[in-house]
């Protein structure tokens, strides 16, 4: 019985170690505002940093990128400002194909669950009917080009987008 609770521990630990690989994720240098993507586009290369916290299970959390701390949504995704956004503004500046490159952060409670957010986070109606999150009065986004946790290749695209520290401020 000693070895097969040996086992037993040897694969919990196995489990944990893959599961720790998984939420690691990597960070971009910023991007270009042509590219394929026009005004929207631009994407940056990338290299591996993993994130510092999790933040599945709530709305906004937090993890460790080259940029620093910044927001992420519940899958762990940069979230950036537009500022093209009017702050305290109850629609999104970012419309069509904007839309389609930097896909709003949702939310589907009007009291969304935070970790490690100090900033002020609130709840805006999206055109079709979603529950876009805002932080700070300013909405949020995350970039279609990044392709997986900790990366941040939306980081001064056009020069109007902006990833988001965990108090609010815009990250440039």
């Amino acid at each position: 019985m000693g070895i097969k609770n040996g086992t037993k521990c040897a694969a919990g630990v196995a489990v944990l170690f893959g599961a720790a690989l998984l939420l690691a994720g990597c960070s971009g240098d910023g991007g270009s505002e042509g590219g394929t993507g026009g005004m929207y586009g631009g994407g940056g290369e990338s290299t591996s940093q993993a994130p510092q916290e999790s933040s599945s299970g709530v709305d906004l959390g937090v993890a460790a990128t080259e940029l620093g701390d910044v927001v992420v949504d519940s899958k762990g995704m940069t979230l950036y400002y537009f500022t093209k956004d009017e702050p305290n503004t109850t629609t999104s500046a970012c419309t069509g194909d904007c839309l389609a490159k930097w896909p709003i952060a949702t939310t589907t409670s009007d009291d969304p669950t935070l970790e490690g957010v100090s900033g002020e986070v609130n709840v805006i109606e999206s055109p079709d009917g979603q529950k876009q999150l805002t932080l700070n009065g300013m909405p949020l986004y995350t970039f279609a080009q990044d392709a997986k946790p900790g990366d941040t290749s939306g980081q001064g695209v056009g020069g109007v987008w902006y990833a988001v520290a965990p108090d609010g401020t815009m990250i440039q």
